[in-house]
């Protein structure tokens, strides 16, 4: 039987290799498990899960122009079934998670329109607060204000 691409096959581990172990195929040939492809986990050491003279089942991945043969251990296993993920937990409403923290972008309290004079008015009066802190700040740490 011919080396095809996508075909599962017996083989024997001949060597191995910090990159992967090379596998004895029929007919002579042999070809590499790369260690991404030995186990479905991460394999940190290829020594922990497979020994030379180990009989594993590998599938064909790929055959290069240089006839290098690419084979899987873990496309050669059975797949199995996944338990279904848990539902995700519904998602709070935007605007109370803002409240609770109590960041500036609560909503403010309604008392009824406002005008946008008054609103103005309640801006100024904050950016002002927040820049004279700023400077004393500066100033309480040594460092020269600007003119």
């Amino acid at each position: 039987m011919a080396i095809e691409i996508g075909v599962i096959t017996e083989g024997k581990v001949t060597g191995i290799a910090k990159f992967g172990a090379f596998v004895a195929l029929e007919e002579g040939k042999s070809g590499l498990v790369h260690i991404s492809e030995i186990s479905t986990g991460f394999v940190t050491d290829v020594n922990e899960l497979l020994k030379v003279g180990d009989s594993v089942k590998v599938k064909v991945v790929s055959v290069d122009d240089k006839g290098r043969i690419n084979l899987s251990i873990r496309q050669a296993m059975p797949k199995t079934e996944q338990p279904p993920r848990p539902p995700r937990p519904p998602r709070p409403p935007q605007n109370s998670y803002r409240a609770e923290v109590g960041t500036d972008f609560a909503p403010a309290e309604t008392k009824g329109p406002a005008s946008f004079e008054d609103m103005l008015q309640k801006f100024k009066l904050d950016s002002d607060s927040k820049l004279s802190d700023l400077k004393a700040k500066e100033d309480g740490r040594g460092r020269k204000r600007r003119k």
